[in-house]
């Protein structure tokens, strides 16, 4: 069964930068299109990317288009979030979650989910 593993949250100023990852194993990522969510306190979850199974499309939603970049790594098994510009609106507990077939932003199409990484932008 695929696992997933998220890491690279943090502290960070307003205005600065985070990359996060997501590393697969027990099974190949490339089978599975990835995206990432989070979730602030009192919100339900908000899809913020996602990135097809060989790389080629991704998607993202209007607050964090021309902010964020997903790029995956199949040799490496791995999925990545770049996040820059961060404001105090982004933190949140980000998820990264594997889905058969193609992009999604709906969170129940997602099959395998990571446990989280703690995002928190504040000066």
């Amino acid at each position: 069964q695929l696992q997933l593993v998220e890491s690279g949250g943090g502290l960070v100023q307003p205005g600065g930068s985070l990359r996060l990852s997501c590393a697969a194993s027990g099974y190949r990522s490339d089978y599975y299109a990835v995206g990432w969510f989070r979730q602030a306190p009192g919100k339900e979850r908000e899809g913020v990317s996602c990135i097809s199974r060989a790389g080629e499309s991704t998607n993202y939603p209007d607050s964090v288009k021309g902010r964020f970049t997903i790029s995956r790594d199949n040799a490496q098994n791995t999925v990545y979030l770049q996040m820059n510009s961060l404001n105090p609106d982004d933190t949140a507990v980000y998820y990264c979650a594997a889905a058969y077939g193609i992009c999604s932003g709906d969170p129940g199409r997602y099959v395998h989910w990571g446990r989280g990484t703690q995002v928190t932008v504040s000066s």
